[in-house]
């Protein structure tokens, strides 16, 4: 599909004047260039203009509904803590809060959306510019867009104000019990995990859709979430036989990965030593990753063996924080550990970095997913220049992605995220039916087995290594997917009613709230034959309405009308409205009754093709003139159903008035078809009679 109709089908139809105009740039550029016609510096200056203007355009909108946003999240919270602070509040108040947050929610994902359709938009004109007019406008419309840098701006931290908000009105106000850091300080744990690849333009909805069921895990929340808080950085190790990736990619009984990570900026003073150990099936026993923690400071002279666990640990005995046995398993650990970088001569090989969203509840590691986005893989191994020396990591680089200062060969910037979903459940106790919706949906690409350290061993050191993982031939191919059921984040149904100079009447309340019970997609009903009343196709509007009103007290509907005022008002007038009118993407239906009327002619040319060819091979001379114009009938009809059934698709996509209707098709075929046939009559009366004639003589 080309980008203007991509734009055209994806846009949010009531930012439909904000976005690029892709299209009218498109069509100067053809109009201005086209023929002989040289390009000249006042055509790059008209086209120039327009741009910067369309640039402006976008800037400006992206700006004004961040900050639209970012207060209405302000605001949402203030009303979160005084609902939460009362001694008895209304589930009344809480429905209405939820539905603002998925007004949020929505708002977020559409203007992400928005965000990634115009940077691609731009920079596909300027690529159709630089090839239409031999004229190079990229370098310097690049500095224009980093003047201007709305395709920069990273929402994680308002998934994160989001996502605590939603919590506190899911659980009601009540406190999580739980180390909101849990998962975080196991030194050991067991997981049955599965691993996905998540296109770019995925990411941000993948991110809404999970929160609605998990919080954003959020290791320290008396700290101010910046976006270095989630980087994630680990330096894996190896020989130079690559001993251990061979291991890792052919999955054999004990193979070990061994890695150092720390979490955050360079300034994090502590590392964790990590070594996870893969076991078979048979074995009866499951993959396990452990670890301990080390300051920086004795990390080189504990890998050379100058640095004992003895003294690792001393001060941990002495402090007395951990169990006798948590520290023995850690010293073992440490030691087993210490013992195999000394005897395989490990070395760093490989360094992975990426900024991870985890989602789960405090306390509870029974489902936790995390995506890891901006994957980078970075050599840390010392063949064919020095790059870590003698250091246990390289130190010309930090958490500065994209890291831009690094060669080519040095770095993997790996173009999807990684999505891990981890499970803790009982023996033959299935996952959450939501979890199982998320990852057979179209926002993600199951890779089995899919490891950073492997992907970047294979792509760096191609040179060096014999054998390469299975999903490599994966990486030429597109991996988004149509969506082939109704999933993903869903903006609450048009709510705006109708309002008038004087005053809201009883009527138009009732019709509020009427909007209202028909939007609210977070209280399930059930119908009489027990199917949630959004999907049953035999319940109307109204009668869903009704089951709305009985679950609210009359005080509560007032509140959640008054609540509602601005959040369900904002039905767009004039030009914004007749603009969303007609961006909205043309029914399915549509497309199916042209392709009926497309093959019904075609059946009609079957036809008509038939009785050609049997006048052809079973008839006379005059049969044979009478089979070739019934066969350049029937294909001219073939052309001409083939003309129309393409231009009336793309008067359908642009959602273009006027007449489909077909006035003079059938006529003129009914012509062209009483004409042969009358020439047909004609020869075949001349032929008999000249034959009665002749023999009358």
């Amino acid at each position: 599909m080309k980008f203007g109709q991509t734009l055209r089908t994806s846009l949010y139809p009531e930012w439909t004047y904000y976005y690029l105009a892709y299209d009218d740039l498109k069509a100067f550029l053809k109009k201005e260039s086209r023929g002989d016609q040289e390009w000249t510096e006042e055509n790059e200056s008209r086209f120039v203009e327009r741009l910067e203007k369309e640039l402006d355009k976008v800037y400006s909108f992206q700006r004004v509904k961040l900050g639209e946003i970012n207060r209405r999240i302000e605001e949402e919270a203030r009303e979160v803590d005084e609902l939460c602070g009362k001694e008895a509040p209304e589930e009344d108040e809480f429905t209405a809060s939820e539905i603002e947050l998925g007004h949020i929610i929505a708002d977020v994902h559409d203007l992400a959306k928005f965000t990634r359709l115009n940077y691609t938009g731009f920079l596909k004109i300027i690529k159709k510019h630089d090839k239409v007019t031999k004229w190079k406008l990229k370098p310097m419309f690049n500095v224009r867009l980093n003047a201007k840098p709305f395709y920069k701006e990273n929402y994680d931290a308002l998934i994160v104000r989001i996502s605590t908000l939603y919590d506190r009105v899911r659980t009601r106000g009540q406190e999580r019990r739980g180390d909101s850091a849990a998962g975080g300080k196991q030194s050991a744990f067991v997981r049955n995990t599965t691993k996905y690849w998540v296109h770019p333009d995925n990411i941000t909805e993948l991110k809404l859709i999970i929160l609605k069921h998990l919080p954003v895990l959020v290791f320290n929340p008396n700290k101010e979430f910046e976006p270095q808080d989630s980087a994630i950085t680990s330096i894996y190790y190896d020989n130079d036989d690559f001993d251990l990736y061979m291991g890792r990619l052919e999955k054999t009984e004990g193979a070990e990965a061994i890695r150092m990570r720390w979490y955050g900026g360079m300034d994090s003073n502590t590392i964790f030593v990590e070594r996870k150990t893969h076991r078979e099936d048979w074995t009866g026993e499951k993959s396990v990753k452990a670890r301990f923690p080390i300051k920086e400071k004795y990390l080189n002279s504990f890998l050379r063996g100058e640095y004992t666990t003895d003294e690792l640990f001393a001060k941990q005995r002495e402090q007395g924080r951990l169990s006798k046995k948590d520290i023995e398993e850690m010293e073992q650990l440490a030691q087993e550990v210490q013992y195999t970088v000394l005897t395989k001569r490990l070395h760093p090989m490989m360094r992975t970095f990426y900024n991870r969203t985890a989602f789960q509840l405090p306390g509870d590691a029974r489902v936790r997913i995390s995506l890891d986005t901006e994957l980078s893989l970075v050599r840390e191994d010392n063949m064919g220049r020095t790059r870590s020396g003698n250091n246990w990591r390289r130190t010309d680089i930090g958490v500065d992605y994209p890291f831009k200062q690094l060669p080519d060969s040095d770095i993997c910037r790996f173009p999807y995220a990684i999505l891990e979903v981890k499970l803790q459940t009982h023996v033959g106790q299935e996952p959450p039916q939501w979890v199982v919706d998320l990852v057979n949906s179209h926002l993600v690409e199951s890779v089995p087995k899919f490891s950073k350290f492997i992907h970047g061993c294979a792509t760096l050191l191609e040179d060096k290594i014999n054998v390469l993982p299975f999903w490599l031939p994966q990486m030429d191919i597109d991996i988004r997917k149509p969506r082939v059921r109704k999933f993903g984040v869903l903006r609450p149904a048009d709510t705006a009613g109708s309002s008038s100079a004087s005053g809201h009447s009883g009527d138009e309340d009732h019709m509020q709230i009427r909007m209202i019970a028909e939007a609210t997609e977070t209280t399930p009903m059930l119908s009489s034959s027990g199917q949630d009343w959004r999907e049953d196709p035999e319940h109307t509007a109204s009668s869903r309405t009704q089951k709305f009103l009985k679950q609210l007290s009359p005080a509560g509907l007032q509140k959640l009308f008054k609540k509602s005022k601005t959040t369900f008002r904002r039905k767009p007038t004039g030009t914004a409205r007749r603009a969303a009118a007609t961006a909205k993407p043309p029914p399915v239906k549509t497309f199916f009754a042209n392709e009926r009327t497309f093959l019904a002619w075609l059946q009609f040319t079957l036809l008509l093709g038939g009785l050609a060819v049997g006048l052809l091979n079973f008839s006379d001379n005059i049969g044979r003139v009478s089979a070739g114009m019934f066969t350049f009938l029937s294909m001219g009809v073939m052309v001409y159903a083939l003309y129309n059934y393409h231009d009336r698709a793309n008067r359908v996509t642009k959602n273009e008035t006027g007449e489909y209707s077909d006035k003079y098709g059938p006529a003129v075929l009914t012509g062209f078809m009483v004409l042969a046939v009358t020439i047909n009559f004609y020869l075949r009366l001349s032929m008999d009679g000249g034959v009665e004639w002749h023999n009358g003589e």
